[in-house]
């Protein structure tokens, strides 16, 4: 069981971090185009599925 755990919430981690890294590669403008600013880029990955 905490196993399990650990596992989903290093998977959870590892899913934000792939959603984040080419929002970290956009432009402020582009982020701005979309409606995210760049200190928002952590909660937003965090947040999609």
């Amino acid at each position: 069981m905490f196993l399990s755990v650990v596992l989903a919430s290093l998977r959870r981690w590892l899913r934000a971090r792939e959603t984040a890294r080419p929002l970290h590669a956009l432009s402020d403008r582009e982020l701005s185009d979309i409606g995210i600013a760049r200190h928002d880029i952590a909660q937003v990955a965090r947040q999609s599925r």
